[in-house]
């Protein structure tokens, strides 16, 4: 072959390279421009690289070999504290006990407390009866509206601290009460009633500025100190405590217990107990009525509820009388509510008529 011809075979053989590549530039796409929503989530944001995924296995294999082994558990300590279901986020179990501490210190500030006799002290022409009719128809209203459980005692919490400072006229004690509703509404619903809707829920007996006006004048007397721990607030954790650890709640308990707080709710005579105690008092009612044969406190209850047997006495048997009737029979908002499937029929559960004398002994086995 000669040299020309050789230097032409050449000359073919790079065009035809590079029409090869030109070509091959021509099937590469271009880069698609996107919003960032549409960006998708990766894991190394690096361009694509031939010698990428060998550099990635060898990284993963030094990482490997650096990883520190992990530190052997160890044997939890032995102890007798019965802790919360750890499925249930809302229960805080590694906070609960100083979260409790410090709601007890919240329902012992005299500033958050009503005075225990602030009728006879204070009220002229409000009844304890009154104050009764009164909550039975908050009851209602929370019913109507499907207002958390939180807002009805935080309701009933604060028509006590008013009246606890202000004599109130009759005529003004249902304003006093939707008004509080209308308090407790903000602070725990996400949507609140409006206050023409609560105007309403009155037969318009209260304008919209009425309802206002006494809005003001109770965070006034309040200071705006709102957060007060309920009954409800502190019976959500001794229900644990009293279930024993059980994996699923037991709804008859829960919803009896409940039950009974919410009576405890129209009796005056339950304003001088602290939220704790009443909780308590509850929770011992609800096992005495499950089981009436067996000791309803534990020595697991009184370590956490800090209260004794004989320390509950008084009102044990001042709710035991509201369940049975002998107390507060004409308000029935609450017995109605609890005689619903929704609730299990808890308000219809039979109860013996005396609570026996020996379970409010100090000594528990």
């Amino acid at each position: 072959m000669s040299e020309k011809e050789n230097c032409v075979r050449v000359t073919r053989a790079m065009k035809r390279k590079a029409e090869e590549a030109a070509a091959a530039v021509e099937r590469t796409p271009n880069k698609k421009r996107v919003v960032l929503g549409e960006l998708p989530r990766l894991q190394n944001a690096a361009a694509p690289n031939p010698v990428e995924p060998q550099k990635r296995k060898c990284s993963t294999k030094s990482r490997a070999a650096k990883k520190p082994r992990p530190i052997p558990e160890l044997a939890p300590p032995k102890t007798e504290e019965v802790e919360t279901t750890p499925s249930d986020p809302q229960m805080c179990e590694p906070y609960a006990r100083d979260i409790y501490e410090y709601l007890h210190k919240l329902e012992v500030d005299p500033n958050r407390r009503p005075l225990p006799d602030y009728i006879a002290k204070v009220q002229k022409d409000i009844t304890a009866n009154m104050r009764g009719v009164l909550v039975d128809w908050l009851v209602e209203v929370a019913e109507e509206y499907k207002l958390l459980p939180d807002t009805l005692y935080l309701t009933v919490s604060y028509v006590d601290r008013f009246l606890s400072f202000n004599a109130l006229n009759r005529k003004m004690l249902q304003l006093l009460g939707v008004s509080s509703m209308l308090v407790a509404s903000k602070y725990e619903e996400i949507t609140p009633p409006h206050v023409e809707e609560l105007c309403y829920i009155t037969d318009n007996t209260y304008t919209k500025e009425d309802v206002c006006k006494m809005e003001a004048d109770i965070l006034k007397v309040l200071k705006f100190e709102l957060g007060n721990p309920t009954i409800k607030t502190i019976l959500r954790r001794f229900n644990r405590v009293a279930e024993e650890g059980n994996k699923d709640p037991d709804l008859h308990f829960e919803f009896l217990g409940y039950y009974l707080a919410e009576l405890s709710l129209l009796d005056y005579n339950c304003v001088k107990f602290l939220p704790s105690l009443v909780a308590a008092s509850v929770v011992f009612l609800t096992r005495f009525i499950i089981q009436p044969r067996m000791n309803p406190w534990t020595s697991s209850l009184q370590q956490y509820s800090g209260y004794k047997p004989s320390e509950l006495k008084e009102c044990v048997l001042i709710i035991h009388d509201l369940y049975l009737g002998r107390r507060g029979g004409s308000l029935q908002a609450i017995r109605e509510k609890y005689k619903r499937h929704k609730f299990k029929c808890v308000a219809v559960m039979p109860s013996p008529p005396e609570v026996p004398a020996y379970f409010f002994e100090d000594v528990i086995e």
